[in-house]
């Protein structure tokens, strides 16, 4: 095995791909602006190919442009030749990655391309090739040099080549107003679907699960219903059922240090809190979160319907993040 500096070489290829990056930067252009609007405008989907390595950033950046508002497929140029052109209709655009913009397979299917009248954006590392020639929106992805030591395996090209992608992606996304609701349809599933979709009348405690104690209720008796129901606290209501505020088990606490067993005998009046913070059933469970650690909460009491004088719901902080949301 050879002696070799491992820090300093992986510290220099991220260098490499990053100044590479950085230089593309440069190329986003007029030409940059036209490709992004002939996508918008395309009555069909964005059709995305490349061969080997370009392949599978052409795999990712038809992901997320499907994933952003941008309907999108990877198509195989090669399987492209052998029966899946008719996958491609003419309301379709074309965005074909390649490095050395001589890809046989790619020019392979630009004729079946052009019959059909679609356009052709081409994300190409080589300025003077045929594809660069052939397609009716170039975007110079070229590098100076790969990050692999040899210059020769497919790094800071292809890293180029996505940083190019994503700039198409995000500029549609922008162009189509494309906000975090309509994300969120696109992903219900897994953690990001949670963060997005979850809101609090899918894990809200109801009906005999609140604690309510009233205003004439002594506080011995209130510290019985915050420890039967184990929420940390209870809503105080008055004599219309109507929730005119709070006790927690540290108001109580702190009553005791200052007061002693005394308290005990007072009324929950004499100790809520007037002006608890409280949330609405469709708050987003990660909103929810955020609220209880902005003012070290553990509970909320849950309203369906803002107009309602008397909480029908409460969350613990326990209940969110048993959902996997951080």
């Amino acid at each position: 095995m050879k002696t070799i500096d491992i820090i300093s070489i992986g510290k220099e290829t991220i260098k490499t791909e990053a100044e590479a990056v950085l230089k593309i930067q440069d190329r986003i252009n007029k030409e940059f602006e036209s490709a992004v609007k002939a996508i918008f405008n395309c009555s069909g989907r964005l059709v995305v190919s490349g061969m080997g390595k370009s392949g599978l950033i052409s795999q990712k950046i038809a992901s997320t442009m499907a994933s952003t508002g941008t309907p999108a497929q990877f198509v195989h140029p090669g399987e492209a030749i052998h029966g899946d052109l008719g996958m491609i209709t003419k309301n379709d655009i074309a965005l074909i990655i390649s490095n050395s913009g001589e890809t046989l397979e790619l020019i392979h299917i630009l004729p079946a391309l052009r019959e059909k009248d679609i356009i052709v954006i081409g994300l190409i590392g080589k300025n003077n090739s045929t594809l660069a020639d052939q397609s009716d929106f170039f975007l110079d992805t070229s590098v100076e040099k790969e990050a692999c030591t040899l210059d020769l395996a497919p790094t800071s090209s292809t890293t180029a080549t996505l940083a190019m992608g994503d700039a198409l992606a995000v500029s549609l996304l922008e162009l189509r107003g494309f906000n975090k609701s309509d994300f969120a349809k696109l992903h219900p599933g897994g953690m990001l679907g949670k963060r997005l979709l979850l809101t609090l009348d899918h894990i809200t405690h109801k009906e005999d699960r609140i604690p309510f104690v009233h205003t004439n209720t002594k506080v011995k008796d209130a510290l019985l219903k915050i420890s039967e129901k184990g929420f940390g606290m209870t809503a105080v209501l008055n004599n219309k059922d109507e929730m005119v505020g709070i006790i927690t088990d540290g108001d109580i606490r702190r009553a005791l240090e200052h007061k002693g067993n005394k308290i005990f005998n007072k009324t929950a009046d004499s100790l809520m809190s007037k002006k608890p913070k409280w949330i609405t059933a469709d708050t987003l469970a990660i909103s929810a979160l955020e609220l209880m650690e902005k003012y070290s909460i553990t509970s909320l009491f849950v309203f369906s319907n803002p107009k309602l004088k008397k909480p029908d719901g409460v969350i613990h902080i326990h209940d969110i993040l048993k959902t996997g949301i951080q």
